[in-house]
């Protein structure tokens, strides 16, 4: 029996409505456009985005196994909430990954990728003085991901760096979107460019790392501060 020339094609779409669901939503959760606890169900995914509920629950059990949603006891799931043990083992593993990838990228950072990382913390200084702090967001986002850029060839170990980060940025975008906030951040940007530029890879460790203590404690605070309004 001849098979159908439309099999191949169906198939190839129920992927991509897969994908679509399962990124999307993923996006969503990491962007902190749902909020930590909040319920999540199949029927309203699923008309959000357009799609049946077959590929939204299969996205959900995904981001389950990712620990980004938990099973209600009641229908549904939730947003994940972390603790603070949680979120402070977060960050520290974000220091040590990317501790040890600002000493790779010191070593054979192009001259074209440090321009590229400099017309970054120039527009983010741009944006501040527009009081733009969803660009500034964007802006430092991208410093980072154009960093590792760099090291990319290394898929598994970029894999696990923008893996980490992506946790933890639903809790930076927080402490972003207030000017202080926002100008530590661009300030800490340039201090890594200038580590980077001196060739020097023990600064570069340190100043990363120093980064990113300075992001722990401002999630760390925000956190303190939302539940003390509880």
């Amino acid at each position: 029996m001849q098979k159908s020339a439309t099999q191949p094609k169906a198939k190839k779409k129920s992927t991509s409505v897969r994908k679509l669901a399962y990124n999307n939503l993923k996006s969503d959760v990491l962007a902190g456009r749902f909020n930590p606890g909040q319920r999540l169900t199949e029927e309203h995914l699923a008309r959000s985005l357009g799609v049946s509920r077959t590929p939204v629950r299969e996205a959900l059990h995904k981001l389950e196994s990712e620990g980004l949603v938990k099973p209600l006891e009641s229908r549904g799931f939730s947003v994940a909430r972390d603790s603070r043990e949680e979120m402070e083992d977060l960050f520290d593993i974000r220091a040590a990954l990317e501790g040890y990838a600002i000493r790779l990228i010191c070593e054979c950072i192009a001259e074209k990728s440090i321009d590229e990382l400099q017309d970054l913390i120039r527009k983010a200084e741009n944006a501040l003085k527009r009081k733009k702090l969803d660009e500034i967001f964007r802006y430092n986002t991208q410093f980072h991901d154009a960093l590792h850029g760099v090291i990319s060839h290394k898929s598994r170990f970029h894999s696990l760096i923008a893996d980490t980060r992506n946790y933890v940025l639903r809790y930076r975008k927080d402490s972003l979107h207030y000017f202080a906030g926002a100008r530590r951040t661009i300030d800490g940007h340039k201090k890594i460019l200038l580590a980077i530029s001196l060739k020097d890879p023990d600064l570069c460790e340190r100043v990363m790392r120093e980064h990113i203590q300075e992001a722990k404690e401002e999630a760390l605070h925000k956190i303190s501060d939302t539940v003390g309004r509880l």
